[in-house]
């Protein structure tokens, strides 16, 4: 998979809106609609671009409370806490990382007590040893 700076401007504008239509990408790099359209086929031909998804309005879930979730992993049981969290539909993103824990979660809830409720559902999942949260108070930017 090769990613030319091109791609990349490319895949900047589909990440900031993936429903943009091929003449306005067109117009915002200066290509052609055709070009567009067909760095956009080639790019999901080699599996660059896997799919596509929802982002949901900030307005949408005012208020909702996010946290990043470290959670520490007994070993070998990384595969079967992993589908655990991966049920959980309060689990936004969940990242492998190095370091002190082994996975960061990104929880989302609606209060309070329900991000409590998360973290203490998720550290009584057979194989997690320990969790840590951080609530998240703003978000500077995001792509």
């Amino acid at each position: 998979m090769k990613i030319t700076p091109a791609d990349q401007q490319l895949l900047s504008v589909l990440r900031e809106n993936a429903r943009a239509s091929a003449a306005e990408i067109a117009r915002r790099l200066k290509l052609s609609r055709t070009t567009v359209q067909s760095r956009i086929e080639r790019l999901e031909r080699q599996g660059v671009i896997s799919g596509y998804t929802v982002r949901v309005h900030d307005q949408a879930e005012r208020g909702h409370i996010r946290a990043h979730i470290m959670i520490t992993v007994l070993p070998k049981q990384m595969s079967s806490v992993v589908e655990a969290l991966h049920a959980m539909p309060e689990v936004r993103v969940l990242h492998s990382v190095s370091g002190p824990f082994d996975l960061v979660a990104l929880g989302m809830v609606p209060t309070v007590a329900e991000m409590d409720e998360l973290t203490d559902r998720i550290g009584a999942i057979d194989g997690v040893e320990r969790t840590t949260s951080s609530i998240i108070l703003s978000a500077k930017f995001e792509r």
